[in-house]
């Protein structure tokens, strides 16, 4: 794994972005990208979580708090035997879907995740299980094909003019406010207490993994996320906190069931990622992914958003579970 990543920073003298390669830094904060971060970052509320005023009702189903039609959901149960995830399609998530105690509304409103730590895998590839949703712009429409550059999915600015013709959208943003109520336990000390709880999904690889995590014996939970080049490694960058199994305490970090947000945007090339906690500052860093392979013609985005569970062992019944009371995936153009 990469312990260097490019980091970027602002020429003020010459007014103009330029990107370095930093040794021993893991990200680049907001005070040294003022005037390069995009101002769909730079103009969030120091500390006020996003879609604070949303009203949610407690007796519906997550489709009637939540536009749920640009989205699919992904579980890690089997129940029709094929071997794989099941999948609910856009259309009926949009309609009342709910199976407790994977998904379904709390008694505050919020839309409820929920993923044990062995279940039903999306592939033989994949390590881990998921109650997850997937971005899906084309709303239903079956006549676009889910993979692919459709109008289902969205590029990079990078990609050739006729890759970005044929995608639903260039770049783009996912916003979100949760609280993670439960990490797995037991098992594997690695593994223990991890969950994604947001992703930029490429053609095989991920621009971006955010992870929670809070081990057994602390109080707090950590933040931080891996950049996966395509066909590369991972490069790791904390916001709060740090990925290690041995961490003691983050004093900083954040409580099971505390509400914060998140927002996730790639705006030219560059990966921002923005953590909102309520009453303090906003956390800003970046990355510059001009070089890490996304812009090539092979390769369509998608946003993920709910808990993927990052621990596939320990006692039968443990489990990680969130509650999400805003969601938001936004693109330029994309009127929905």
């Amino acid at each position: 794994m990469k312990l260097i990543h490019k980091a970027i920073a602002l020429n003020l003298i010459a007014c103009s972005a330029f990107y370095s390669t930093a040794a021993n830094s893991e990200s680049v904060d907001a005070a040294s990208l003022s005037g390069l971060i995009p101002d769909s970052h730079q103009t969030l509320p120091q500390g006020v979580l996003l879609g604070a005023k949303r009203e949610l009702v407690s007796d519906k189903p997550p489709s009637e708090n939540f536009d749920l039609l640009d989205w699919s959901l992904t579980l890690p149960t089997d129940l029709n035997k094929d071997l794989k995830a099941d999948m609910i399609y856009e259309k009926p998530l949009s309609k009342g879907f709910e199976l407790k105690p994977l998904f379904y509304t709390a008694q505050d409103g919020g839309m409820v995740f929920a993923s044990p730590n062995v279940g039903a895998k999306t592939s033989k590839n994949t390590k881990y299980v998921r109650t997850e949703l997937r971005e899906m712009l084309r709303r239903g429409n079956n006549r676009m094909k889910t993979q692919g550059i459709t109008g289902n999915n969205w590029v990079f600015s990078g990609a050739h003019g006729s890759v970005k013709r044929k995608a639903g959208a260039v770049e783009g943003s996912l916003e979100a406010t949760l609280a993670v109520n439960r990490v797995s336990t037991t098992g594997d000390e690695k593994m223990v207490g991890r969950v994604i709880i947001g992703q930029i999904h490429a053609t095989k690889d991920e621009p971006i993994r955010l992870y929670y995590r809070k081990l057994p014996n602390n109080e707090h939970g950590s933040i931080y996320f891996a950049h996966e080049e395509n066909g590369g490694d991972d490069t790791w960058v904390n916001l709060i906190g740090s990925r290690s199994h041995t961490l003691q305490d983050p004093q900083d970090g954040i409580r099971l069931n505390e509400k914060f947000s998140y927002k996730i945007s790639v705006n030219n090339n560059v990966l921002f990622v923005t953590l909102i906690r309520l009453g303090k500052p906003n956390i800003t860093k970046a990355y510059d992914m001009s070089n890490s392979g996304y812009d090539k013609s092979n390769q369509y985005m998608y946003f993920k958003a709910g808990v993927y569970n990052q621990n596939n062992g320990g006692e039968p019944k443990d489990y990680v579970q969130a509650t999400f009371y805003h969601l938001d995936n936004q693109h330029p153009g994309y009127r929905y």
